[in-house]
């Protein structure tokens, strides 16, 4: 007879993911849905939100979406109040949401594409966190998990805002898992590596060569899935990871080991 656990690893558990009308977002969302967890989905594609909030429930989940701009604090407020009003309470969030841009040098980048990959990468994270930690609190805690990236530890073939804008999300998660710690709040990052998305395919396609180069740079030599991702989010948004708070787990292939 098997002892292995068949418990979902959310279950209960109302959770935030940002960025979840694509990709690894709406991956996410899928997956902790399947875990168990009411998922709030927010992203700036309404329409894309709404088929999966109605996807998840013909699965059997519970789903709201919510249409916002993360660079936007009143919209980030409006989102968390949102989940609140729906479900009672935030228990874990996936600050997922991102903007990538590669194949320009520094000198060369515009100076709203800068603006743009700071705005959504860091005051996007900062948002979320501000409006999600007291949620939190008043709970008694909760688990948090930001999306960095391989740039957040070196410089990659993205541009240098990206590769800056990913250490700084480093930065606040690190600060956010100090402040919180003793209060029963985690707070953990990813180190995505090289992901098959649609923002992915946009850059591949503005810059062809770097998609061998991402690819070879794997100890595995190929880009993940979103999903693979996603599964990693889970865990650590979930109690089996409770003694874990304030890392930088990579999600990478084996890039930041080579």
């Amino acid at each position: 007879m098997s002892t292995r656990s068949t418990s979902l690893v959310l279950d209960g558990k109302v959770a935030m993911i940002t960025g979840a009308s694509s990709g690894i977002g709406a991956a996410a969302a899928r997956l902790f849905a399947r875990e168990g967890a009411a998922v709030v989905l927010t992203a700036r594609r309404d329409e894309r939100l709404r088929a999966l909030v109605e996807e998840i429930g013909e699965a059997g989940g519970r789903a709201l979406a919510v249409a916002a701009d993360i660079t936007s604090a009143s919209d980030v407020e409006r989102v968390v109040r949102a989940g609140v009003d729906r479900f009672g309470r935030l228990d874990c969030a996936f600050n997922n949401a991102g903007f990538a841009t590669a194949g320009t040098e520094l000198h060369e980048t515009a100076q709203d594409v800068y603006e743009q990959t700071m705005d959504v990468n860091v005051r996007g994270v900062w948002n979320c966190l501000r409006f999600q930690i007291p949620e939190m609190l008043r709970n008694g805690g909760g688990a948090i998990v930001n999306t960095s990236s391989v740039a957040g530890q070196r410089a990659t073939g993205a541009s240098a805002a990206y590769v800056a804008a990913k250490h700084a999300v480093l930065g606040l998660t690190r600060a956010a898992a100090a402040e919180y710690g003793q209060r029963g709040i985690r707070v953990n990052a990813l180190v995505v590596g090289s992901t098959r998305t649609e923002m992915m395919d946009q850059v591949v396609r503005d810059v062809p060569r770097l998609e061998r180069q991402f690819e070879e740079e794997t100890l595995q030599k190929r880009m993940a899935d979103p999903t693979e991702v996603a599964q990693a989010a889970v865990w650590l948004c979930g109690d089996r990871s409770s003694f874990v708070t304030g890392a930088a787990m990579p999600v990478d292939g084996g890039t930041t080991a080579a």
